[in-house]
């Protein structure tokens, strides 16, 4: 048996499918493998190890757009645009701090199968919002194109939409188009200091609501501020706004973002480089590092309303003795749970339940992935739908089938 498959270009991927569906085997789709233990832990015959397929094939700085090879490096891809002082919007997040795997392995092609975001996801969206186009081959072994390599496409199905959070159970990537916007000149965040969970959150609608343009707020409480750098020194829980733009725009919005978080509690601003460095570490969600203080504890990540967030962060840290990161206004929260068997998913999905939202089992061993459902379970209309459409990209079960719901 062949332990691994990694292909030079995209017809050595759909002659590779197609060894597969020929000899009734499995493949795990795998580039940089950041997000390799993310998922149920299913088994396959044969990993199709995309990395091989790496580059940028287009870039044009003037046209806002860039097409490169499925495993392309997000790092690679991060310092080209950066030297034409242009970013990837959506800030995708780098999984490896967080599952304790080489940092800034991600690949583009990853990044866009899970729909990656980081907290600017409140402003600019997620990967979804930044896909023009790709080729793809699917389970049935057959090459196929979708979108193109401008905003406005309306040609044909968005495919797009389709195959971003699929994981790799509808069809192998091989290239791919991306939108590029202009960086920002500059940055800062204003914190405000000592505010409980409630409190915060208050905070976070208001400023969101205001005409400040916020492109991130995040809420750090205590035990979580302590383990970042920048802001450890507080002592005390940290909630921050982060204003983006050129300086003079940034300069009146700060103040303006003063003047509204003033009775709310005492203020500090981090300049430039500091600023980064606390997205920085928000995004990649650092105080929860698998080398870190809470490096053996269970992670989830629950999506849920911004306004519904310290509704829920309470209830995991009573109930469950969690420590929490809020991001996205409140609307995103990364839980850390002591090591359990079951990673106290029943309790967990039943307070994102009641405020309504979803939970994702993201690092936990292979045994309790095993045990239970990893993504948030799908009603039974919803389920049928699912597998009607994975079974017209991929009837054999080919690809990652079973990474995401049992059979699927």
């Amino acid at each position: 048996m062949r332990e691994n498959l990694k292909p030079r270009d995209a017809a050595e991927v759909e002659q590779a499918i197609q060894w597969a569906l020929a000899d009734g085997k499995a493949l795990e789709i795998v580039a940089g493998g950041s997000k390799r233990a993310i998922g149920r832990a299913a088994q396959w015959d044969v990993a199709l190890d995309l990395s091989g397929l790496s580059g940028v094939t287009l870039y044009e700085p003037a046209e806002l757009v860039l097409s490169a090879k499925a495993g392309t490096p997000i790092a690679e891809i991060e310092a080209l645009v950066d030297a034409s002082e242009q970013e990837l919007a959506f800030e995708p997040m780098d999984y490896a701090p967080l599952l304790g795997t080489a940092a800034g392995g991600g690949t583009v092609g990853g990044a866009l199968a899970a729909n990656l975001s980081g907290p600017r996801r409140i402003k600019a969206g997620a990967a979804r919002d930044h896909f023009l186009g790709f080729s793809a081959v699917s389970g049935r072994g057959e090459t196929f194109k979708s979108g193109g390599r401008v905003v406005k496409n309306v040609t044909g199905y968005d495919l797009c939409k389709l195959l971003a959070g699929s994981w790799g159970t509808l069809a192998a990537m091989t290239e791919v188009t991306i939108k590029t916007l202009p960086r920002a000149e500059t940055e800062e965040t204003l914190i405000v200091v000592g505010l409980d969970d409630a409190a915060a959150g208050q905070a976070m609608t208001a400023a969101m609501g205001s005409p400040a343009d916020v492109s991130a707020a995040a809420h750090l409480p205590v035990p979580v501020a302590a383990g970042v750098a920048d802001i450890n020194a507080a002592g005390a829980a940290v909630t921050a706004f982060r204003i983006e733009g050129v300086a003079p725009s940034v300069v009146h919005r700060k103040q303006l973002l003063e003047r509204l978080m003033g009775p709310f509690g005492r203020l500090g601003a981090l300049r430039d480089t500091a600023s980064r460095a606390l997205w920085r570490a928000i995004r990649d969600v650092a105080p929860f590092a698998a080398g870190g203080p809470a490096g053996s504890r269970i992670i989830w990540r629950i999506s849920t309303a911004p306004a519904r967030g310290a509704e829920v962060g309470r209830a995991l840290v009573e109930k469950l003795q969690a420590d929490v990161l809020y991001d996205w206004a409140g609307g995103l929260i990364w839980a850390a749970l002591p090591p359990a068997d079951d990673a106290a998913a029943g309790p967990v999905r039943a307070i994102v339940a009641a405020a309504g939202g979803h939970a994702t089992l993201i690092r936990a061993p292979v045994a309790v992935r095993a045990a239970v459902d990893v993504f948030t379970p799908e009603t039974a209309a919803l389920s049928a739908l699912t597998k009607r459409l994975h079974d017209s990209f991929d009837p054999r079960g080919v690809l990652n089938t079973g990474r995401m719901w049992a059979g699927v």
